[in-house]
């Protein structure tokens, strides 16, 4: 089994989708990266460790 290749700054992201919360409609959404894409927009993924943590 391949172990995969932790990913580097400016290397592509492969397409996933990820459940998401809308605060302002208090709905459920999904976010699909190969979507984003069809629509031609930009999206910056950022991961932080844990909450309150400094950013």
């Amino acid at each position: 089994m391949d172990t995969p290749r932790p990913l580097g700054v400016s290397d592509m992201v492969p397409d996933f989708e990820i459940n998401t919360y809308e605060p302002t409609k208090h709905a459920f959404g999904k976010f699909s990266l190969s979507e984003q894409k069809q629509n031609g927009r930009w999206s910056i993924l950022f991961f932080y460790p844990a909450d309150f943590t400094f950013v």
